[in-house]
C-alpha cells in the first residue's frame, strides 16, 4: 500500500450520472481529491492516455452501453494499464465473480469486485489494498528462446550455459517456520544473463531433451539438499516432474540412486506432479510412483483445481500432499466462487489425509484465510519470492515469521 492512500488519482466509469455523482461524493468524504469521471469505456480509455496526473485507480461499472466493462478490461490490458481496478455492478454475484476472474486472466491489478450500491466501508477496504503491480507477476511476455546448441551444452555442464536453480520457501501455517522449498529452474547464459523457463522449456520439449534436462535439475537439487544437510539446515525439497517421466521403471531407480549417492533421506524429497499431466496414467507410471512412495518419497499433486480428471487420479495415486493452485488462493477472501472452490479442495485433502499447500498467497488476507481453513503450508509472494541459494541462506537466517 502507498504511504497516503488519499493521494491516489482515481477515475470512476459508469453510464449513469446519478451513480457517478454518488461515487464522487463517497470518495470525497473518504478524503480523496484527485477524482475524474467517464460515462463510457471509450471516454475512459482516452483519459488513460491524456490524464495528468496519470490515472492510478479505476472504479468501473460492468454493464454499460457501447463498451461494457468486460471489453474495457481487455482494452485496458492491451494499453498496458498497471494501476488498480475495482469492478462494481448491479448484476448477480456469479457474473461479478466471473468478470473478476477475467480481469485476473488479463493480468490486470484487480483489487476486488463489489455490488451496487457503493458502500463507503466496502470501497475503502478495497482501495487500501492498492499497490503498484509487482513486476514479477507481469513477466509473461514471450522470451526469445536459447539456441539448440546452448541447450545441449548447458545440459552437459557448459560454463557458458547452464540450468540455474532458485528456491521458493514453504512456510508452516501453525508455527510460522520455513520447513521446505520448491525447486524452480531458470537458465543462465553468459551473454543474456538469467532467463525464464519460457526461454528453454518449450525448446527442450520440442527437441525431446526434457527428460535429460529434468534429470540434470534433479541432480543439482539433490546436491544442494545434501549441502544444506551438511550445514545443519533441515529443509524438505520439492522438485517438479512430468508424469510421463515415471513411465520408465529406470527413472524411478535413478531418483532413488541419486539420493543414496548423496546421503540424502528420501523422506526429505517431494516429487511434484502437475495435475493436468495425470491424465490417462499408464500402469508403468503407477508402479513407479507406488515404488517411490514405498521408498519414502513424498508425492504432491501440483496446481490442484486446474486439471481435467483430478478425482480419479487422487484415488489411484498415493499422493501425500495437495498443492492448491494460486487461482483459488490469491484474493479468495473477496470472491465467493473462488473461496468455495478453495474450501472444497481443503476439505477433500483432509478427508484423504493429505497435507495441504496453498500456493500464490500474496497478502495478509490470503494468509488469514488459509489459516482459518487449517491449511498446513503457504507458498507465495506474501512470504517470499523464488531466490538463489545464497539469497535463500540469508533469508532463512533473518526470517522471523510472516509479516
Amino acid at each position: 500500500m502507498i504511504d497516503n492512500i488519499t493521494d491516489l488519482s482515481i477515475m470512476v466509469v459508469d453510464d449513469e450520472p446519478v451513480v457517478l455523482n454518488m461515487a464522487v461524493r463517497i470518495l470525497e468524504k473518504l478524503g480523496f481529491t484527485k477524482i475524474d469521471t467517464a460515462t463510457n469505456g471509450n471516454i475512459a480509455l482516452g483519459r488513460l492516455v491524456t490524464s495528468d496526473p496519470p490515472i492510478e485507480l479505476i472504479i468501473c461499472d460492468l454493464n454499460m452501453p457501447e463498451m461494457d466493462g468486460v471489453e474495457f478490461m481487455r482494452h485496458a490490458h492491451e494499453s498496458g494499464f498497471s494501476g488498480g481496478l475495482i469492478l462494481f455492478s448491479g448484476e448477480d454475484t456469479r457474473l461479478l465473480d466471473s468478470a473478476f476472474g477475467l480481469g485476473k486472466a488479463h493480468d490486470l491489478n484487480l483489487l476486488g469486485a463489489i455490488k451496487k450500491p457503493l458502500k463507503p466501508d466496502e470501497l475503502i477496504t478495497l482501495i487500501k489494498k492498492y499497490e503498484p503491480l509487482q513486476t514479477e507477476r507481469r513477466l509473461h511476455a514471450p522470451e526469445k528462446p536459447i539456441s539448440e546448441s546452448d541447450l545441449r551444452d548447458g545440459i552437459k555442464g557448459s560454463g557458458k550455459n547452464q540450468p540455474l536453480l532458485v528456491y521458493q520457501p514453504k512456510v508452516c501455517v501453525s508455527s510460522g517456520e520455513i520447513v521446505g522449498v520448491e525447486t524452480l529452474c531458470r537458465w543462465w547464459n553468459i551473454d543474456r544473463g538469467v532467463l525464464p523457463p519460457g526461454a528453454f522449456i518449450p525448446l527442450a520439449e520440442e527437441l525431446g531433451l526434457i527428460d535429460k534436462l529434468t534429470n540434470e535439475i534433479y541432480k543439482l537439487a539433490i546436491t544442494q539438499l545434501a549441502e544444506w544437510n551438511q550445514h545443519g539446515r533441515t529443509l524438505k525439497l520439492a522438485v517438479n516432474f512430468s508424469v510421463n517421466s515415471f513411465a520408465h521403471i529406470e527413472f524411478g531407480e535413478f531418483l532413488i540412486e541419486t539420493v543414496k549417492q548423496h546421503g540424502v533421506d528420501s523422506g526429505m524429497v517431494i516429487l511434484e506432479v502437475t495435475e493436468t499431466q495425470t491424465m490417462n496414467i499408464e500402469v508403468n507410471c503407477l508402479e513407479t510412483l507406488l515404488s517411490l512412495r514405498l521408498k519414502g518419497f513424498g508425492l504432491s499433486i501440483d496446481d490442484f483445481g486446474t486439471g481435467n480428471s483430478s478425482l480419479a487420479q487422487l484415488k489411484a495415486i498415493p499422493f501425500t500432499e495437495m498443492k492448491i493452485d494460486r487461482a483459488f488462493v490469491a484474493g479468495a477472501t473477496n470472491d465467493t466462487s473462488t473461496r468455495a472452490i478453495l474450501e472444497s479442495s481443503v476439505s477433500l485433502a483432509k478427508k484423504m489425509q493429505m497435507k495441504i499447500v496453498a500456493e500464490g498467497a500474496e497478502s495478509r488476507e490470503d494468509w488469514d484465510l488459509v489459516e482459518e481453513l487449517d491449511c498446513d503450508y503457504v507458498q507465495g509472494f506474501y512470504c517470499a519470492k523464488p531466490m538463489r541459494n545464497e539469497d535463500l541462506i540469508s533469508f532463512l537466517d533473518s526470517w522471523d515469521g510472516p509479516h
